[in-house]
């Protein structure tokens, strides 16, 4: 069966990726990159010249061909002739836009057939993970709106799925409104089986403590979150389904690994979040799994066909098609790739029989035969004080600490400024909750916590930490309130750093 019948029957393909073996999915997907990058480079006028600029002027091998990025790539050429056939405006598309957190913002068109490629994966998940095929379903777009591609790209695709499969499922897009949502559940939410709600994690969370401020029983909603746009930890997943009242902790969260450049590439399953939390709790293994004991990825599971992923020096870079059809481009996200079968044998040589664990679980029927990629914060949205890199997550791993977590949302944004003699600290802004007050007591707690975190998980910090003055290494920490809008009010994406 080809990838198009595949797109419009994904009841089929999920039973095929459950029985079909692996290396099936992954050879199907080398021949997709190397059919793609033939087509591109007749078709393409921008991909042609990039080739020819780089000395590629023969048929070579697919693993020679040259990296394409944002910077030596798109913006490189004009965004027509970037597009098939160097045409734009003749196409059907949807336009989206970077946000511009890293740079300029630069629009990508999406087509028809990467709604249906959304369309199809999420079908599979909905079904395999909330039962959308047996129970009405409520789904809520918490996404952003506007230009950017969450809110937009999701409420297409889960329209294609209810009207495709005749499914129960009914949409609401109030996008990041947190008192609109909170009013439809309480409204609409008794009407239905359940209440899928998508959005920023975030953002998700403070919607759950507000829902609790008021006294909201968010066990009658049977509410499931879908994220996307940023990683979180496993102990923001416990607070979720604590907070929210989930019952099952490998089905009722699930996170997208997603790009505006190429939309939704891939999602945590069942099995990933099992892995994850396996590894959470075993430094060595999420070491050998991942590289490094102090940081835990997304870990997630693709559709080699529709998204090919290599690893190249610690990057992850993918093929697909799509209004900007890209080859080998790098997504400038720091990570990996690794095969099931590759992921069975490290926690099998770290005593973790995996498919003991699938049973113990019992997900066994929602396996899926594909491989993972797994995905960390983005090497720019870090701070680097006196020469030791602070990630964004190990400071939100303080604040999802028991002792500072029922005062502070879990948002913070992270700058290096300078003092008087010029020597560099660490600021650390802080969001507190809706009825929390700032105050020095709350504020010390807090910085000792990231202090404490930070010694245990980050070396580098901890070896400043031991030789210089404590005044050079102690976070200052400030408390602002509730969606202060001077860096927690606006909408969309948290900004998790400042330069």
């Amino acid at each position: 069966m080809n990838t198009s019948f595949l797109l419009l029957h994904p009841v089929i393909w999920a039973k095929l990726l459950h029985t079909k073996p692996e290396s099936y999915w992954m050879t199907r997907g080398r021949k997709m990159a190397v059919k793609l990058y033939t087509a591109m480079n007749v078709r393409v006028p921008a991909y042609r010249r990039f080739l020819q600029k780089k000395g590629v002027r023969a048929q070579v091998g697919f693993t020679s061909l040259p990296l394409t990025d944002k910077d030596a790539y798109l913006r490189t050429y004009p965004l027509s002739d970037l597009c098939w056939d160097g045409d734009l405006a003749s196409q059907q598309t949807i336009i989206s836009a970077t946000s511009g957190s890293t740079g300029e913002p630069f629009y990508f068109p999406r087509t028809a057939e990467q709604d249906l490629q959304y369309a199809a994966v999420a079908e599979m998940y909905l079904r395999t993970n909330f039962s959308v095929h047996k129970k009405t379903t409520l789904y809520i777009v918490g996404w952003g709106m506007g230009i950017w591609i969450g809110g937009v790209f999701s409420y297409a695709a889960v329209r294609i799925v209810a009207e495709r499969g005749k499914y129960p499922i009914s949409i609401i897009t109030p996008g990041t409104n947190q008192d609109e949502i909170l009013k439809a559940i309480e409204a609409l939410g008794p009407l239905y089986d359940q209440v899928v709600i998508g959005g920023y994690p975030p953002m998700i969370k403070d919607l759950i403590d507000e829902g609790n401020n008021r006294g909201m029983v968010w066990k009658k909603y049977h509410v499931k979150f879908i994220f996307s746009a940023e990683g979180f930890s496993e102990a923001f997943r416990n607070y979720v389904i604590q907070h929210a009242g989930l019952p099952h902790v490998l089905t009722d969260t699930l996170n997208h690994y997603g790009t505006v450049d190429l939309g939704t590439m891939a999602h945590e399953t069942p099995v990933s979040v099992l892995i994850r939390r396996i590894a959470s709790d075993k430094p060595e293994l999420n070491t050998a799994l991942f590289g490094d004991p102090r940081r835990q990825p997304t870990l997630a599971q693709y559709i080699p066909e529709l998204f090919y992923f290599e690893q190249q020096d610690g990057r992850i870079i993918c093929s697909a098609r799509g209004g900007l059809p890209l080859v080998r481009y790098d997504l400038k996200d720091t990570g990996g790739v690794k095969s099931f079968a590759q992921i069975r044998s490290i926690c099998k040589k770290h005593g973790v029989d995996l498919s003991q664990e699938i049973t113990r679980a019992h997900i066994e029927t929602t396996i899926w035969n594909l491989p993972f990629v797994y995905v960390f914060e983005r090497s720019d949205f870090t701070v680097k004080l006196s020469g030791a890199n602070i990630f964004p997550e190990e400071v939100r791993r303080a604040l999802e600490h028991k002792t500072v977590a029922s005062f502070v949302t879990g948002k913070c944004t992270l700058e290096i400024n300078v003092d008087t003699h010029m020597d560099q600290y660490l600021s650390v802004h802080v969001e507190l909750k809706k009825s929390v007050r700032a105050r020095s007591t709350l504020t010390r707690l807090v910085r000792d916590r990231i202090i404490s975190e930070l010694l245990l998980s980050n070396s580098e910090y901890a070896y400043l930490y031991k030789n210089l003055p404590a005044e050079r290494t102690r976070p200052h920490v400030t408390l602002w309130p509730f969606a202060d809008t001077r860096f927690f009010g606006a909408p969309g994406k948290h900004r998790w750093v400042r330069k």
